[in-house]
């Protein structure tokens, strides 16, 4: 026999011996507590029907599909890896997981009766052609033929047993291939198991766009305030203290923001929730002034009317493209416009992008940067166009807004 076929057999015992407590039910508790007019048959019917209802009512015990689910998997090769055992969610995994937990214990009772008896006989039987005596049944037994004539007896229980394994191989086969079609995954649990990956993996997206946003920012305006910094830390002691102070500024930002994405990664309470949006542009702004850059920067229409979604992706947006100008084209003017209109917004940022020293003549096409842009945009439904023209780079982004805006125009600085 193969390691598997004695498994099953070990799992189908188990079931025999979980059906003694119903037997006792059946056979001893209720007959002992009917009224004595009944006779001991229909007390027997009558308690074998009970104990099939309270076998079936314990079926649906959290306690007793952790063991069944323990026990298949141990003794029938785990043919559902992906199934979890314990306090069912629905009506139909309690009806499946009880399924087979009555299959499996009411097999198992039938393979365990057999596996008891049939050793027995096939010995009593080995005897019989001696002693024309099968010593079953009546005291004085059960008389068969003596010598060869009664020679079919132990080559009967021996057949038997030969069947058996194979009732024990193929029963065990069957309740594995029950286990899989009850207790295994259903097409529309797949699918909800892929949909929430799918959501979790645009989840881990989405944070590491904003970890590279915000940090990258924060590096940016570090490299080049500490620059300052070094260069007037002895003949200019203020400026070199305000460099100091927004290197500052934008650490502690950064740090907030690696906390807050690291915390959600490890399934842990974040210190805060970064939720910046349009309305702290302001703060981003002065953030990039303060690297020395000049920045010249406008909104048309009102930018509260904007919904909190787009709002932030949209802050998200302009950070990236500041820190791109600031990254590769250093401290040049940058021109950012905002129009909010109709159901659009409209974002464009440009920057000089002629050769300068130390420096590429155009920000790198295939970046983390603006692919966080493209994503965020695509997101949105919106569009993005990046390219130089005139000596100039530029990111046009439109934005949806799903809604009516009203028009004005006003500089962000005065907001």
């Amino acid at each position: 026999m193969s390691r598997s076929t004695y498994q099953r057999w070990a799992y189908l015992i188990l079931g025999g011996a979980l059906v003694v407590p119903y037997l006792l039910v059946a056979g001893v508790v209720v007959p002992s507590v009917l009224p004595l007019a009944l006779d001991e048959g229909m007390a027997v019917a009558l308690g074998s029907v009970i104990a099939l209802l309270v076998m079936v009512a314990s079926s649906f015990v959290p306690a007793v599909r952790v063991l069944e689910g323990t026990a298949i998997r141990e003794l029938l090769g785990d043919p559902v890896p992906a199934a979890v055992f314990g306090p069912a969610a629905t009506m139909t995994a309690r009806l499946r997981s009880s399924s087979m937990f009555l299959s499996h214990v009411l097999a198992g009772a039938v393979v365990s009766l057999l596996s008891l008896v049939l050793p027995v006989f096939f010995v009593l039987s080995l005897a019989g052609p001696y002693t024309g005596k099968l010593g079953i049944g009546s005291e004085s037994g059960i008389s068969v033929s003596r010598g060869w004539a009664g020679a079919w007896l132990p080559a009967a229980f021996g057949l038997a047993l030969i069947l058996l394994v194979y009732l024990v191989a193929s029963t065990g086969a069957w309740l594995t291939r029950a286990a899989e079609a009850l207790l295994g995954t259903s097409a529309a649990d797949r699918i909800a198991e892929l949909e929430r990956r799918a959501d979790r993996l645009s989840e881990r997206n989405r944070l590491a766009r904003e970890l590279h946003d915000s940090v990258g920012h924060a590096l940016s305006v570090v490299t080049i305030q500490s620059g300052a910094a070094r260069r007037t830390l002895r003949h200019d002691p203020e400026v070199a203290e305000r460099a100091l102070l927004a290197i500052e500024d934008s650490a502690r930002a950064a740090l907030d923001d690696l906390d807050y994405v690291l915390g959600l990664l490890r399934d842990e309470p974040a210190a805060r929730a970064p939720q910046a949006d349009l309305g702290d542009l302001q703060a981003l702004l002065d953030a990039t002034r303060a690297t020395g850059a000049a920045v010249d920067a406008q909104a048309r229409g009102d930018l509260t009317v904007v919904p909190p979604t787009v709002s932030r992706e949209a802050y998200r947006i302009l950070q990236e493209c500041l820190t791109n100008a600031l990254r590769h084209a250093g401290k040049v003017p940058i021109t950012v416009r905002l129009g909010v209109g109709g159901d659009l917004l409209e974002i464009s940022v440009t920057n000089p992008v002629e050769p300068r020293p130390g420096r590429t003549t155009d920000p790198p096409r295939g970046g983390r940067g603006l692919r966080g842009v493209r994503e965020r945009v695509e997101v949105l439904r919106g569009d993005v166009r990046t390219g130089r023209a005139d000596g100039l780079w530029e990111v046009l982004v439109r934005l949806p807004l799903g809604g009516h805006a009203v028009v004005g125009e006003k500089r962000v600085d005065e907001a």
